[in-house]
């Protein structure tokens, strides 16, 4: 099988065409995306901390200086919530954003959160449990991060439903070539989520609350503060990335483990395996494939000259399978201690709520090692669509 995002095959085991990828050079133009794949642990790692690469442009040029078509003035709404995001911006705005944003999203924030995910975990898990079983994905997976995204934002309870189909049709806008039509959702769901998350912020003006949103809008800095949009654009971030990676994660993982009995039942004589566990799920089956850099002055990779206003696609799934820096790494080893993967990147781009995930996902696996100890599969499951954030339509299991 060759490399194609397309290919529901490719999607459902894409580390065959990986192997093939790496062995066939460092830099491999795909015309079908017109990009650069980078398929190398080594160089994606480089790649992720080369200032010569930047997920936007428009910090340097227009989109006419770079090569580039304009958007369509009607996916505006998208690109103005997503472009004001600490994710899609470089230096200058990127280093105060996240600054500002680090004064709120603090590590005691974090760590004061651990007795509430856990609870949730245990209810969710309960739940799971006294039906003796169901969709593990949307039963314990889903709900749990955007629980604790929601708490953290003050988003009331009855409003919680709203978040995951908003940040699911947002999310569509990042895999490769995205259509018309998710296209239009996707600024459908930016313009209502920008909407509430205004009248949100308005309400916390007036009455600051305990939660991340009063604290943005009190955080300062060096006579600075965050704009209503840069405010908006973060707390969707918040949002998308801070459940994405650990919905996936959850489901990926559990499907994983299910598919290695020795290693499910290694962690589960050992608990204290957990942490090490959870890195090596990360690296093993990776919840985003491929993450996107334009090439802003000429770089070049294994001899290839990679010119100005190109793009690179670096392949997350490949760099971690990449025999060069993983012992054996097409092998599941919940105890590999050497495990340097980039599931959360790298650079000034790393990923701010990485604890975050580490405790959501500790909270979760580890609630289901102990309360559901004949976890089983019910059938295999499906992947969906999407390659870039790759991830199972469900998981049906039995406790």
């Amino acid at each position: 099988m060759e490399f194609d995002p397309r290919s529901p095959e490719f999607v459902a085991d894409p580390y065959p065409a990986y192997r093939r990828l790496r062995e066939s050079g460092r830099a491999i133009w795909y015309e079908p995306t017109g990009q650069w794949l980078v398929p190398h642990y080594a160089d994606v790692s480089a790649c992720l901390r080369d200032r010569r690469l930047g997920r936007t442009y428009l910090h340097r040029f227009t989109h006419e200086e770079f090569g580039r078509t304009p958007p369509p003035a009607e996916h505006e709404p998208f690109h103005v919530l997503n472009d004001n995001g600490m994710l899609d911006l470089e230096a200058p705005d990127h280093t105060r954003i996240r600054r500002l944003v680090a004064k709120a999203f603090t590590p005691a924030t974090v760590r004061g959160l651990t007795p509430t995910i856990e609870r949730l975990a245990a209810e969710l898990v309960a739940d799971l449990c006294a039906d003796g079983g169901g969709d593990l994905l949307a039963r314990v997976a889903e709900p749990l991060p955007v629980a604790v995204i929601a708490e953290m934002l003050g988003i009331p309870a009855a409003d919680r439903g709203l978040l995951r189909p908003w940040s699911a049709a947002i999310c569509g806008m990042y895999e490769l070539n995205p259509d018309e039509a998710t296209a239009t959702a996707a600024v459908r769901a930016s313009v209502e989520f920008s909407a509430y998350l205004r009248e949100l912020i308005a309400a916390r003006r007036r009455d600051p609350g305990e939660d991340l949103i009063s604290a943005l809008i009190a955080a300062y800095d060096e006579g600075d503060r965050l704009s209503e949009q840069e405010m908006i654009s973060t707390c969707v971030l918040l949002l998308n990335a801070g459940h994405e990676a650990t919905v996936n994660t959850t489901a990926n993982g559990w499907w994983t483990l299910l598919r290695h009995p020795d290693q499910l039942e290694l962690l589960r004589k050992d608990p204290q395996l957990l942490p090490t566990a959870i890195e090596e799920l990360l690296r093993y089956d990776t919840p985003l494939q491929l993450f996107e850099r334009w090439v802003l002055d000429d770089i070049e990779i294994g001899g290839t000259t990679i010119p100005r206003g190109s793009e690179v696609a670096l392949l997350f799934g490949s760099a971690h399978r990449d025999p060069a820096r993983f012992a054996d790494p097409d092998r599941l080893d919940l105890a590999r201690a050497d495990n340097p993967h980039l599931a959360f990147g790298a650079g000034i781009h790393y990923c701010l709520g990485a604890p975050l995930a580490r405790i959501e996902l500790a909270a979760s696996f580890g609630q289901l090692l102990r309360s559901a100890p004949g976890l089983r599969l019910v059938r295999e499951p499906e992947w969906k669509p999407g390659y870039v954030i790759r991830g199972l339509r469900e998981l049906l299991v039995e406790v």
